[in-house]
Protein backbone atom coordinates (compact mmCIF):
# COMPACT_ATOMS: atom_id res chain seq x y z
CA UNK A 1 0.00 0.00 0.00
CA UNK A 2 0.92 3.70 -0.94
CA UNK A 3 -0.31 6.39 1.13
CA UNK A 4 -0.07 10.01 0.69
CA UNK A 5 -0.57 12.45 3.55
CA UNK A 6 -1.38 16.32 2.59
CA UNK A 7 -0.31 18.60 5.43
CA UNK A 8 2.79 17.41 7.44
CA UNK A 9 1.59 19.31 10.84
CA UNK A 10 0.93 17.96 13.77
CA UNK A 11 -1.38 15.53 13.08
CA UNK A 12 0.17 14.88 9.64
CA UNK A 13 3.20 13.75 11.05
CA UNK A 14 1.22 11.84 13.96
CA UNK A 15 -0.19 9.59 11.47
CA UNK A 16 2.87 9.25 9.56
CA UNK A 17 5.03 8.36 12.03
CA UNK A 18 2.46 5.97 13.76
CA UNK A 19 1.84 3.89 10.00
CA UNK A 20 5.08 3.21 10.11
CA UNK A 21 5.49 2.23 12.96
CA UNK A 22 2.74 0.11 13.48
CA UNK A 23 4.61 -1.49 10.05
CA UNK A 24 1.21 -0.58 7.69
CA UNK A 25 3.43 0.83 5.10
CA UNK A 26 7.67 1.84 4.65
CA UNK A 27 8.93 4.56 4.47
CA UNK A 28 9.60 4.21 0.64
CA UNK A 29 5.93 3.99 0.01
CA UNK A 30 4.78 7.27 2.19
CA UNK A 31 4.24 10.86 0.64
CA UNK A 32 4.15 13.63 2.18
CA UNK A 33 3.05 17.18 0.79
CA UNK A 34 3.38 20.21 2.73
CA UNK A 35 3.26 23.76 1.84
CA UNK A 36 6.15 25.30 4.38
CA UNK A 37 9.84 24.77 3.18
CA UNK A 38 10.82 25.12 6.47
CA UNK A 39 8.20 21.89 7.45
CA UNK A 40 9.88 19.82 4.19
CA UNK A 41 12.91 20.27 5.30
CA UNK A 42 12.43 19.20 9.14
CA UNK A 43 9.86 15.92 7.74
CA UNK A 44 13.13 15.31 5.49
CA UNK A 45 15.59 15.32 8.60
CA UNK A 46 13.39 13.49 10.02
CA UNK A 47 13.93 10.28 7.44
CA UNK A 48 10.78 10.42 5.30
CA UNK A 49 12.19 9.68 2.03
CA UNK A 50 9.37 11.69 -0.05
CA UNK A 51 8.03 14.52 1.13
CA UNK A 52 7.17 17.23 -1.83
CA UNK A 53 6.29 21.35 -1.95
CA UNK A 54 4.62 20.80 -4.53
CA UNK A 55 1.40 18.14 -6.17
CA UNK A 56 2.64 16.54 -8.75
CA UNK A 57 2.39 13.08 -10.72
CA UNK A 58 3.42 11.03 -7.46
CA UNK A 59 -0.48 11.43 -7.08
CA UNK A 60 -0.88 8.88 -9.52
CA UNK A 61 1.13 5.89 -7.35
CA UNK A 62 -1.17 6.24 -4.19
CA UNK A 63 -3.97 4.06 -2.83
CA UNK A 64 -4.66 6.65 0.10
CA UNK A 65 -5.13 10.11 0.32
CA UNK A 66 -5.11 11.38 3.74
CA UNK A 67 -6.44 15.11 4.16
CA UNK A 68 -4.45 16.91 7.03
CA UNK A 69 -4.86 20.32 6.77
CA UNK A 70 -7.00 23.24 8.33
CA UNK A 71 -10.39 23.44 6.99
CA UNK A 72 -10.25 27.09 6.00
CA UNK A 73 -7.06 26.05 3.79
CA UNK A 74 -9.27 23.04 1.81
CA UNK A 75 -10.77 25.52 -1.09
CA UNK A 76 -7.10 27.33 -2.28
CA UNK A 77 -5.46 23.57 -2.00
CA UNK A 78 -8.47 21.68 -3.99
CA UNK A 79 -7.38 24.18 -6.87
CA UNK A 80 -3.79 23.18 -6.78
CA UNK A 81 -4.58 19.36 -6.13
CA UNK A 82 -7.68 18.42 -7.99
CA UNK A 83 -6.49 17.56 -11.41
CA UNK A 84 -3.83 15.17 -9.92
CA UNK A 85 -6.35 12.86 -8.43
CA UNK A 86 -7.33 9.20 -10.10
CA UNK A 87 -11.24 8.96 -10.56
CA UNK A 88 -12.50 7.64 -7.07
CA UNK A 89 -9.51 7.34 -5.65
CA UNK A 90 -10.07 6.56 -1.71
CA UNK A 91 -9.39 9.76 0.35
CA UNK A 92 -9.54 9.87 4.33
CA UNK A 93 -10.41 13.61 5.40
CA UNK A 94 -9.60 14.68 8.95
CA UNK A 95 -10.60 17.96 8.27
CA UNK A 96 -13.24 19.38 11.33
CA UNK A 97 -16.67 20.34 10.20
CA UNK A 98 -16.36 19.37 6.06
CA UNK A 99 -18.87 17.07 5.07
CA UNK A 100 -18.34 13.90 2.91
CA UNK A 101 -20.75 16.03 0.33
CA UNK A 102 -18.60 18.96 0.39
CA UNK A 103 -15.76 17.07 -0.47
CA UNK A 104 -17.65 15.45 -3.10
CA UNK A 105 -18.44 18.69 -4.40
CA UNK A 106 -14.64 19.61 -5.10
CA UNK A 107 -12.62 16.04 -5.88
CA UNK A 108 -13.33 14.00 -8.52
CA UNK A 109 -14.13 10.96 -6.07
CA UNK A 110 -16.84 9.66 -3.86
CA UNK A 111 -14.83 7.33 -1.98
CA UNK A 112 -14.65 9.33 0.74
CA UNK A 113 -14.04 8.46 4.45
CA UNK A 114 -14.22 11.42 7.11
CA UNK A 115 -13.02 11.12 10.46
CA UNK A 116 -12.06 13.31 13.24
CA UNK A 117 -9.39 12.21 15.67
CA UNK A 118 -7.99 14.05 18.95
CA UNK A 119 -4.72 15.33 20.31
CA UNK A 120 -3.99 12.11 22.39
CA UNK A 121 -3.44 10.33 19.08
CA UNK A 122 0.10 11.88 18.95
CA UNK A 123 0.93 9.39 22.24
CA UNK A 124 -1.41 6.69 20.91
CA UNK A 125 -4.01 7.18 22.94
CA UNK A 126 -6.75 8.88 20.57
CA UNK A 127 -10.14 8.65 20.40
CA UNK A 128 -11.38 8.82 16.36
CA UNK A 129 -15.11 8.93 15.16
CA UNK A 130 -15.07 7.79 11.43
CA UNK A 131 -17.95 7.76 8.49
CA UNK A 132 -18.11 7.02 5.20
CA UNK A 133 -19.51 7.50 1.58
CA UNK A 134 -21.72 4.80 0.70
CA UNK A 135 -19.26 3.71 -2.11
CA UNK A 136 -16.02 3.11 0.13
CA UNK A 137 -16.04 -0.74 0.29
CA UNK A 138 -16.70 -2.98 3.55
CA UNK A 139 -12.73 -3.83 2.81
CA UNK A 140 -11.29 0.08 2.66
CA UNK A 141 -13.49 0.50 6.11
CA UNK A 142 -11.75 -2.50 7.22
CA UNK A 143 -8.30 -0.91 6.18
CA UNK A 144 -9.01 2.22 7.10
CA UNK A 145 -10.14 1.56 10.92
CA UNK A 146 -6.99 -0.40 11.23
CA UNK A 147 -5.35 2.94 10.28
CA UNK A 148 -6.82 4.83 12.52
CA UNK A 149 -5.96 2.51 15.28
CA UNK A 150 -2.60 3.44 15.31
CA UNK A 151 -3.26 5.95 16.86
CA UNK A 152 -5.55 4.95 19.54
CA UNK A 153 -9.35 4.02 19.56
CA UNK A 154 -11.94 4.37 16.71
CA UNK A 155 -15.67 3.90 16.04
CA UNK A 156 -17.63 4.34 13.16
CA UNK A 157 -21.05 5.97 13.06
CA UNK A 158 -23.68 5.57 10.01
CA UNK A 159 -24.76 8.99 10.39
CA UNK A 160 -22.29 11.45 9.56
CA UNK A 161 -23.75 13.94 12.02
CA UNK A 162 -22.73 12.31 14.32
CA UNK A 163 -18.95 13.33 13.62
CA UNK A 164 -19.70 16.91 14.16
CA UNK A 165 -20.78 15.89 17.72
CA UNK A 166 -17.62 13.48 18.17
CA UNK A 167 -15.67 17.15 16.98
CA UNK A 168 -17.49 18.79 20.23
CA UNK A 169 -16.91 15.47 23.08
CA UNK A 170 -13.55 13.77 21.96
CA UNK A 171 -11.70 16.04 19.46
CA UNK A 172 -12.29 18.99 21.42
CA UNK A 173 -12.48 16.87 25.03
CA UNK A 174 -8.96 17.43 25.87
CA UNK A 175 -9.20 20.71 26.41
CA UNK A 176 -12.01 20.38 28.80
CA UNK A 177 -9.89 18.03 30.91
CA UNK A 178 -7.01 20.55 31.12
CA UNK A 179 -9.80 23.60 31.72
CA UNK A 180 -10.98 21.48 34.90
CA UNK A 181 -6.97 20.41 35.66
CA UNK A 182 -6.22 24.25 35.63
CA UNK A 183 -8.89 25.00 37.95
CA UNK A 184 -8.20 22.33 40.33
CA UNK A 185 -4.71 23.22 40.18
CA UNK A 186 -5.02 26.87 40.72
CA UNK A 187 -7.40 26.33 43.90
CA UNK A 188 -4.69 23.90 45.28
CA UNK A 189 -2.42 26.88 44.84
CA UNK A 190 -4.23 28.21 46.83
CA UNK A 191 -4.82 26.87 49.53
CA UNK A 192 -0.64 26.71 50.35
CA UNK A 193 0.66 23.92 47.85
CA UNK A 194 3.73 24.49 45.67
CA UNK A 195 3.34 24.51 41.83
CA UNK A 196 4.64 21.30 41.52
CA UNK A 197 2.74 19.97 44.15
CA UNK A 198 -0.28 21.16 42.63
CA UNK A 199 0.38 19.42 39.51
CA UNK A 200 1.42 15.96 41.18
CA UNK A 201 -1.70 16.15 43.01
CA UNK A 202 -4.02 16.77 40.12
CA UNK A 203 -2.05 14.51 37.95
CA UNK A 204 -2.59 11.92 39.68
CA UNK A 205 -5.89 12.09 41.13
CA UNK A 206 -7.25 12.43 37.09
CA UNK A 207 -4.89 9.17 36.25
CA UNK A 208 -6.12 7.50 39.22
CA UNK A 209 -9.77 7.96 38.82
CA UNK A 210 -9.78 7.06 34.68
CA UNK A 211 -7.89 3.54 35.89
CA UNK A 212 -10.71 2.88 38.37
CA UNK A 213 -13.71 3.93 35.65
CA UNK A 214 -11.69 1.21 33.62
CA UNK A 215 -10.98 -1.59 36.46
CA UNK A 216 -14.36 -2.14 37.64
CA UNK A 217 -18.38 -2.04 35.74
CA UNK A 218 -19.50 1.08 37.48
CA UNK A 219 -21.09 4.03 36.21
CA UNK A 220 -19.95 7.88 36.77
CA UNK A 221 -22.79 8.03 38.99
CA UNK A 222 -21.75 4.93 41.35
CA UNK A 223 -18.41 6.25 41.40
CA UNK A 224 -19.29 9.55 43.00
CA UNK A 225 -21.16 7.72 45.61
CA UNK A 226 -18.08 5.53 46.53
CA UNK A 227 -16.35 8.85 46.97
CA UNK A 228 -19.33 11.32 48.48
CA UNK A 229 -19.97 9.97 51.80
CA UNK A 230 -22.96 12.11 53.37
CA UNK A 231 -21.92 15.44 55.61
CA UNK A 232 -18.64 15.18 53.92
CA UNK A 233 -16.04 17.67 52.33
CA UNK A 234 -16.55 15.42 48.54
CA UNK A 235 -20.64 16.20 48.93
CA UNK A 236 -19.71 20.19 50.35
CA UNK A 237 -18.16 20.54 46.58
CA UNK A 238 -20.82 18.95 44.58
CA UNK A 239 -23.38 20.80 46.21
CA UNK A 240 -21.72 24.07 45.24
CA UNK A 241 -21.10 22.52 41.39
CA UNK A 242 -24.97 21.78 41.80
CA UNK A 243 -26.34 24.90 42.84
CA UNK A 244 -24.36 27.07 40.18
CA UNK A 245 -25.64 24.11 37.69
CA UNK A 246 -21.78 22.97 36.22
CA UNK A 247 -23.78 20.25 34.43
CA UNK A 248 -26.14 22.20 32.21
CA UNK A 249 -23.00 24.69 31.72
CA UNK A 250 -20.78 21.72 30.18
CA UNK A 251 -23.67 20.75 28.40
CA UNK A 252 -24.44 24.30 26.91
CA UNK A 253 -20.52 24.36 26.04
CA UNK A 254 -20.34 21.26 24.20
CA UNK A 255 -23.67 21.74 22.18
CA UNK A 256 -22.16 24.96 21.09
CA UNK A 257 -18.92 23.44 20.40
CA UNK A 258 -20.97 21.25 18.13
CA UNK A 259 -22.53 23.82 16.43
CA UNK A 260 -19.43 25.62 15.79
CA UNK A 261 -18.25 22.26 14.03
CA UNK A 262 -21.51 22.40 11.57
CA UNK A 263 -20.84 26.67 11.08
CA UNK A 264 -16.92 25.55 9.72
CA UNK A 265 -17.97 23.03 7.21
CA UNK A 266 -20.48 25.21 6.12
Amino acid sequence: MKILIIGGGNMGKTYADSFIAQHIVETNDLYLLERLPERVDFLKAEGYAHVFYQPGEYFQAVDLIVLAVKPQDRFSLFEQISAYFKPDQLVLSIMAGVTIQGLKDILPTTKIVRAMPNLPAQIGMGMTGFTADNSVSKEDLFMIQNLLNTTGKSLFFEDEKLIDAVTAISGSGPAYVFYFMEAMMQTARELGFSENQAEVLVEQTFMGAIHLFNFHNFSCQEWIGKVASRGGTTEAALQVFGEHQLNELIGKGLHRANARAIELGS
